[in-house]
């Protein structure tokens, strides 16, 4: 593949969607029939994105197989061994994910035999590891966007506590005042996973009976009673306690590695991830919950969560700034008579426009690609240069460059040099 190409995506329609984001999005000004949870671009085998070329539709997977030098460029192919590395989606939650966390790749591994061992169906809904490999990703907000990321300070969450179901947790929130640290932390956790199905209505009768009279002034008592709409019986009802409830600013972004317990609550997001479907939940769900390979998973360190802002690397273009190897995120604004230019040296990237129209231009050639509103398109590693002129606003995702490099490395000069 030497050109640039539209994509055409698979929207995955789960319970969680929303009817009109990902609608509009695309540009209908009607409602969809089913919830629309999330757009997937990328060559994940679940929903492999499909490029138009000469006329003809093409599965991403297929290219990829054909041509991985062309597609990823030859460090990047040779790095993830001719896979493509990231998956990139529009996420559009109107009611809450689940509460889960990720494994490092390599628990991934090592889960994902153990599995293939015991002769669990890839499948099974017992499944904990889809494949081996390590899910980190960022989420960009496009509208207000609701979340729960990594545990809240113990002294906060005790202070929270005591006000919900201070009568009965007595016992779990002694673990945390006795030992306010991880251990601890991890005893709490643990034992509120672990509560019996009749304490837990109890426990979670008492938090909403307490939370409506609190809230007014706070969205943690909110948001615990919005919990208890959905999952009456679920005891991840409480988790704003003693999780970071965060609320992303459109532009605003997190970035979620390894072991941080989180949730999507509520908004319109674009995500970029690993190319990985491993997921250890952990509340808010019917789904399989595995607590002891859970426990195993979290990060159980208290701390604030960091809010990414876009870091300005052209006039044009700014860039959110991770840990990942596998992907970052870059949003593009441009204005009537403004042109983005690529980088010279760039592999396979994918660009979504989420308002406008502009002209997409390769070097050397006459060919042109108009991108409007809801249009993706794929530009391989073989394309040495292109712009974009007009006015709009893309998203791209792109497998870690120089840019990201050069940041890094400046990070750990300076930790060396402290």
């Amino acid at each position: 593949m030497k050109s640039a190409g539209l994509l055409k995506n698979t929207i995955q329609e789960y319970g969680w969607g929303s009817h009109t984001h990902i609608a509009r999005l695309m540009g209908s000004a009607e409602p969809s029939e089913k919830p629309q949870a999330e757009l997937w671009m990328g060559a994940h085998p679940k929903a492999p994105s499909r490029v138009m070329i000469g006329g003809k539709w093409i599965g991403l997977d297929r290219l990829i197989e054909r041509d991985p030098e062309g597609i990823l460029g030859k460090e990047i192919a040779k790095k993830f061994n001719n896979r493509f590395p990231y998956l990139f989606k529009v996420l559009a939650a109107a009611r809450p994910l689940s509460i889960q966390a990720h494994p490092d790749i390599l628990q991934a591994k090592k889960g994902f035999l153990k599995e293939n061992l015991r002769g669990i169906p890839l499948d099974a809904p017992d499944r904990n590891y889809k494949d081996e490999n390590h899910k980190p990703e960022i989420i960009c907000a496009l509208t207000p966007f609701w979340a729960l990321n990594g545990f809240r300070r113990i002294k906060d969450t005790i202070y929270f506590m005591e006000r919900v179901c201070g009568s009965g947790l007595s016992m779990e929130i002694g673990y945390i005042r006795k030992e306010p640290d991880s251990a601890g932390l991890k005893k709490f956790f643990n034992s509120l996973m672990s509560i019996e199905e009749s304490r837990c209505a109890k426990i979670i009768d008492e938090a909403v009976s307490n939370a409506r009279n609190l809230a007014e002034n706070n969205d943690v008592y909110r948001w615990i009673i919005k919990l208890r709409d959905e999952y009456p019986e679920d005891i991840g009802v409480l988790s704003p306690v003693f999780l970071n409830l965060v609320c992303l600013k459109p532009g605003q972004a997190m970035f979620l590695p390894a072991g941080e317990l989180h949730a999507y609550l509520e908004g319109l997001g674009i995500e970029l991830m690993a190319n990985s479907d491993n997921v250890l939940r952990g509340g808010l769900t019917s789904k399989h919950i595995d607590l002891p390979e859970l426990l195993n998973t979290l990060n159980f360190q208290e701390r604030d969560p960091d809010i990414l802002e876009p870091v300005l690397r052209s006039n044009n273009e700014s860039t959110y700034v991770s840990g990942a190897e596998e992907f970052v995120l870059s949003v593009i604004t441009l204005k009537e008579g403004e042109k983005y230019r690529s980088a010279a040296d760039r592999s396979a990237e994918i660009i979504l426009c989420i308002k406008g129209e502009a002209t997409l231009l390769e070097a050397g050639i006459e060919k042109e690609l108009i991108l409007s509103q809801g249009n993706s398109v794929l530009i391989p590693a073989a394309v040495e240069k292109y712009s974009i002129s007009g006015d709009a606003v893309f998203y791209k995702a792109a497998c870690v460059g120089d840019f990201f490099a050069k940041v890094k490395k400046n990070i750990d000069i300076k930790k060396k040099s402290i």
